[in-house]
C-alpha cells in the first residue's frame, strides 16, 4: 500500500454475497454504500486518523466485529495487504571450468588362454 491516505471511519459491507473492508473519512458513507446496494454495512467512528492497515487492526478488537464473518474479512484483508517480504534472488556467480581428467592411451587387451581367470 503505497499511499499516506488516513481515515477516521472504517467497517465492512456486502457487495453481491461478498464482504470487504471499507474505509471512509465520514459516516455518512453508509447512504453512499446503501445507494450502490450494499447490504449489512457496519461502519465505526474510529478515534483518530488511521491508515488502511492500521484501521483493519483497530477493527478487529471492537465488540461490533467480533462475529465469524467480520473477524474473516478482516483478517483476509490484512493477510493480503501486509508488506511481502522480499525474497532475493540467489546470486549467479561466474562458473569455475572443473577439471577434467586425462585420457590415457587405449590398450588393447587380447585374451589368455594362460590368464588366472
Amino acid at each position: 500500500m503505497a499511499t499516506d491516505k488516513t481515515f477516521s471511519v472504517a467497517g465492512i459491507s456486502k457487495l453481491n454475497g461478498n464482504y470487504k473492508v471499507r474505509f471512509a473519512n465520514d459516516v455518512m458513507r453508509i447512504k453512499v454504500l446503501a445507494k450502490s446496494g450494499h447490504e449489512d454495512i457496519r461502519l465505526a467512528d474510529l478515534e483518530g486518523e488511521f491508515t488502511k492497515m492500521a484501521a483493519a487492526q483497530a477493527l478487529l478488537g471492537l465488540d461490533e466485529f467480533q462475529d465469524a464473518i467480520a473477524q474473516s474479512t478482516i483478517t483476509e484483508y490484512i493477510e493480503d495487504n501486509s508488506p511481502k517480504a522480499k525474497v532475493s534472488k540467489p546470486v549467479a556467480t561466474k562458473a569455475t571450468k572443473t577439471p577434467v581428467a586425462k585420457t590415457t592411451k587405449a590398450v588393447k587387451v587380447t585374451e589368455d588362454e594362460d590368464a588366472p581367470f
